[in-house]
């Protein structure tokens, strides 16, 4: 696990940006703090594209949630995000994992390095950060959770030692490419899936 100072100076030069969430539904351990935006791109005026979940795949079977081989050296239990690939790797036992397609950080707002899960929210609100607000000024201060505007999605999952977090999404279309802030965005059903299978304190990996 590494320290918030040590992910502050190996990302000195991403222009990163705090989230400004506020929780309300916190499950199990909620940790303080806010949560890095792994939002970008809400249309102008904060509306969002909405499509219904059940055409998220839109006929792109590499975006199903499947149970593949794993051949890592991360022990079970341990989350895996592979930005380049653009997917997250819940490893099982047997030399499997099941992989879920994510949205990651988009060009010059990427990450490596080694967190563990700080916090498990439901339905958390969120407050826009000064640069999604400057470049969305209708956005309000706080959109609530659990209402379709909101970025952030039914789950989030914060990660220790930044300001990061892993969480839903109100633009399943963004999921499987280069769209955020940093965050790792999933679909919601596949956020409360993983919600489900881990605990605070699970190890994070993400490399490049």
């Amino acid at each position: 696990m590494f320290s918030r100072r040590t992910l502050l100076i190996a990302l000195a030069n991403l222009s990163l940006t705090a989230c400004n969430t506020v929780q309300t539904n916190a499950a199990k351990v909620a940790a303080p703090g806010n949560m890095t935006s792994a939002y970008a791109g809400l249309p102008a005026g904060g509306k969002p594209h909405q499509s219904p979940v059940s055409n998220r795949l839109n006929g792109r079977h590499d975006l199903a949630r499947e149970i593949v081989s794993y051949q890592g050296d991360e022990r079970p239990g341990t989350v895996v995000v592979m930005t380049k690939e653009r997917r997250l790797y819940f490893v099982l036992s047997g030399g499997t994992a099941i992989r879920y397609p994510v949205g990651v950080g988009r060009a010059g707002k990427q990450w490596q390095g080694r967190s563990r899960i700080a916090g498990k929210y439901v339905d958390p609100a969120w407050s826009p950060p000064a640069e999604v607000r400057h470049d969305n000024p209708r956005l309000p201060t706080v959109i609530p959770g659990g209402t379709p505007r909101n970025p952030m999605g039914p789950r989030a999952l914060t990660l220790s030692g930044s300001e990061y977090a892993i969480h839903g999404t109100n633009r399943p279309a963004s999921v499987g490419t280069f769209a955020s802030y940093g965050c790792i965005r999933m679909f919601n059903e596949d956020v409360v899936d993983l919600y489900d299978r881990v605990n605070v304190g699970t190890e994070v990996v993400v490399s490049l």
